[in-house]
């Protein structure tokens, strides 16, 4: 019982930092075939150039592993930015003094946050037809993210940040 327990609380907390994905795609447009891409050649990621490299390597292996290849020519053009939001932290210590008789009570209570502020990651993948130039699929995805991580902690969570990115494509209709 006591396990059960403990995997039940390792799985809550796990799943809180799992990164949360939004999926948005053109229903016109036939999927089947696309399978030439391109990095999008007016790229604007707003990641440091480190971050920048390291999601263009897991990008090109994820899309090969897709099934994608480069091509001069491609069917879509891969776009992607990011942003970076701080949220208040969610932890707090209340502390509170009371007192009373008879029927009166009173009392005087208050929070103080425990750490400081919570930095979250929004990744924005875009799939644009190359021909057209129109956005044809978009995933966006939310994770926390620690700017003071080593590279390799870094890299870990902008390819775990992909994979549920490109768990969404091709759309299901």
């Amino acid at each position: 019982m006591k396990i059960f327990k403990s995997l039940c609380l390792f799985l809550l907390i796990a799943s809180c930092n799992a990164p949360q994905a939004v999926y948005d795609y053109d229903q016109k447009v036939q999927f089947v075939g696309i399978d030439t891409y391109q990095i999008y050649p007016n790229l604007v990621s707003r990641l440091s150039h480190l971050d920048e490299q390291r999601l263009l390597s897991i990008l090109t292996s994820q899309m090969a592993a897709k099934g994608f290849t480069t091509a001069e020519s491609p069917d879509i053009y891969v776009n992607f930015y990011a942003s970076e939001y701080e949220t208040p932290s969610r932890s707090n210590v209340g502390i509170g003094v009371g007192g009373g008789g008879g029927n009166v009570g009173v009392g005087v209570s208050g929070g103080f946050p425990i750490g400081g502020n919570e930095t979250y990651l929004r990744l924005t993948l875009d799939f644009i037809d190359a021909k057209n130039d129109s956005l044809i699929w978009q995933a966006v995805v939310e994770s926390s993210f620690n700017k003071n991580a080593s590279p390799q902690d870094r890299e870990a969570q902008l390819k775990d940040m992909v994979d549920k990115a490109l768990k969404g494509y091709p759309p299901k209709k």
